[in-house]
């Protein structure tokens, strides 16, 4: 069984979605294990040891590609691990593989880090910076617009197949309102939205540890997250 170190955030659900996705069942093929990032569970030793990095998600598959435990870090190398394990949602020519792979760079050099930034500045930020909230607004429009235009000639990101990168990018998106988006502006991107929102895969990875989230509202959580905690040498 997959044992996945996870919490309910886009990256996070990122990986649920795939295991799903990929015919793998939580409770019959993988097991989650709660990483409470917001009380600094991802500090401890024996999560560093598997995410130097200390960022969820982090998967331990006992069965890798020579048949022994394999442990991995970032969640877009665990969508392409999970991808090669399955025979699944990743292109097998060359040419359309790395039509997929750009658009997952995509996500994982441009969509989460620059929404991730929107969010914090419009939303966590003890004081709100202007020249930074309007900065990452205005990056999280101009990238929700390259993804609009897009889909003006494809049915899914990178083409006509659902692959590896609807996936990641999807779940950054969930939270549009807190990157200051208007879907009016967006309607192909829309579209694209809910019809990756009704799949029952989809709806399956999102509901992993939902109910484990809680509001950001104590400095515990804010020090784990984006303070003293998070720079302590380790």
């Amino acid at each position: 069984m997959i044992d996945v170190y996870s919490w309910p955030t886009p990256n996070g659900h990122k990986v649920h979605i795939m295991l799903e996705e990929c015919g793998l069942r939580l409770g019959r093929d993988w097991r989650v294990h709660p990483v409470n990032i917001g009380q600094g569970d991802q500090f401890q030793p024996e999560f560093l040891a598997i995410s130097p990095n200390n960022k969820i998600p982090a998967l331990v598959d006992p069965v890798g590609p020579d048949g022994k435990p394999i442990s991995l870090f970032e969640s877009g190398a665990i969508l392409l691990y999970l991808a090669a394990k399955t025979g699944k949602l990743l292109p097998r020519t060359d040419r359309q593989k790395f039509e997929v792979l750009q658009w997952l760079m995509f996500q994982m050099g441009g969509v989460g880090p620059m929404l991730g930034q929107a969010h914090h500045f419009r939303i966590y930020a003890p004081e709100k910076i202007g020249y930074a909230v309007d900065r990452y607004t205005n990056e999280a429009k101009r990238l929700y617009g390259v993804m609009d235009k897009q889909l003006s000639g494809h049915k899914f990101i990178a083409g006509n197949q659902y692959t590896v990168a609807d996936i990641a990018i999807f779940p950054w998106l969930r939270s549009w309102q807190n990157q200051g988006i208007d879907w009016a502006d967006y309607p192909r991107l829309k579209d694209w939205f809910d019809r990756i929102a009704v799949r029952p895969a989809v709806q399956r990875g999102v509901a992993v540890l939902a109910d484990a989230r809680k509001p950001l509202t104590d400095d515990r959580a804010r020090d784990a997250l984006f303070g003293k905690d998070q720079y302590k040498k380790r």
